[in-house]
């Protein structure tokens, strides 16, 4: 059986996962996620118009920036995940290979390490958080990018799932700066159906009085939220085939009960709820369009990155008819399946051929020739 590793570096398979969450006193601790950067943002004005003041983006690198400063990826992680969750992708037998690449693997905000509901001080602590959006953290990583190292031009940017959201805003955002763009299982503006479906994990998480408006002492005292919110999240985020062909066997799990309570709820259950609300919201209300007066076409037809559409089939939160929908309004695209029975998930390349038709899309997509 294959070593499987979720993005967060905790064995997937026997029973070091839980071991692992349970062991941790505090789950967003360069301990469990290793060590971090961070840029001061000072106070920084939200889309909202507020301030969030001392704010800070929490980044890794991998690599080393050359000096042309030509040979940048930058990798922006999905809800729910930190820096550490797309360091998976990056190996010298990968096509984003770190003696090639400058890797900037940059965080977001709410995601526990950057500027965050449970590391705020108040008035901004814990449930008095503000809403922050997409646009807010691209315009922080582009702080990052331009101001920390100086960087013009990149060579890639891309996502998976939030990622792709992200991605694509900066595809959209800055069109002179992303020469391609890779977003994976994940839209440019946010779907009626998805928005309900993030709405309802995030309620979820609120249903247990214990969250208390987000005024909890620990994130274990909201565990049936956590958990309610697992479950949500095992009907939503694999498929049908999945469970009906008990795919979560080859995994290493030993029933569904198994698979639901050592898979979906010890991924989630050492998480911050106000972190992943939060995040949610952020997620829900991901649109592009905002740049052109609602007008998505005119959006997405600002992009002049190469870009490769890849959606995962049988994924319930972004179906491939949805993003190659959007990918038909971008000028210079592709559109490819990568196709799972692990439906979103398959960017945890639990299989060799989900791992290798990811790293197919990347590698062919750094190979096009670009201007």
């Amino acid at each position: 059986m294959l070593s499987r590793m979720n993005p967060l570096g905790a064995s997937l398979s026997g029973d070091s996962l839980c071991v692992e969450f349970q062991a941790r006193a505090d789950y967003y601790s360069e301990e469990g996620h290793g060590p971090h950067e961070y840029l001061e943002l000072g106070n920084f004005a939200l889309e909202s118009g507020l301030t969030l003041p001392n704010a800070k983006l929490a980044f890794k690198t991998q690599g080393t920036l050359n000096k042309a400063k030509d040979n940048v990826i930058l990798f922006p992680h999905m809800w729910s995940g930190t820096s550490k969750s797309m360091e998976i992708f990056i190996g010298k037998d990968r096509p984003i290979n770190p003696d090639k690449y400058f890797v900037i693997l940059p965080g977001q905000f709410a995601n526990g390490f950057s500027s965050s509901p449970s590391n705020t001080p108040p008035p901004f602590n814990g449930g008095a958080f503000p809403n922050v959006t997409i646009g807010d953290d691209v315009r922080a990583q582009h702080r990052l990018v331009t101001e920390h190292f100086g960087i013009k031009h990149l060579e890639l940017v891309l996502g998976w799932s939030m990622g792709a959201e992200q991605t694509y805003e900066w595809a959209v955002r800055f069109p002179d700066m992303v020469k391609r763009a890779l977003p994976f299982a994940g839209t440019a503006k946010t779907t009626p159906h998805d928005y309900i479906f993030v709405r309802s994990h995030e309620d979820a998480l609120k249903s247990d009085p214990a969250w208390n408006n987000g005024f909890y002492k620990h994130q274990s005292d909201v565990h049936v939220g956590l958990r309610r919110h697992a479950q949500i999240w095992s009907v939503m985020g694999l498929c049908q085939d999945f469970y009906n062909k008990e795919a979560w066997r080859e995994a290493g799990y030993t029933s569904l009960e198994d698979f639901l309570h050592r898979f979906w709820e010890a991924y989630f259950a050492p998480m911050d709820p106000n972190n992943l609300i939060w995040m949610g919201w952020k997620w829900r209300h991901g649109d592009v369009s905002l740049h052109t007066g609602g007008d998505l076409k005119a959006a997405l037809g600002r992009i002049k990155a190469k870009t490769y559409v890849v959606p995962f089939s049988r994924d319930m939160f972004f179906p491939p008819a949805d993003c190659e929908a959007e990918q038909k309004l971008i000028p210079n695209s592709k559109f490819r399946v990568i196709d799972s029975l692990w439906a979103h998930f398959a960017m945890f390349c639990f299989t060799k051929s989900d791992r290798d038709q990811l790293d197919s899309a990347i590698g062919d997509l750094l190979s096009e020739q670009v201007s």
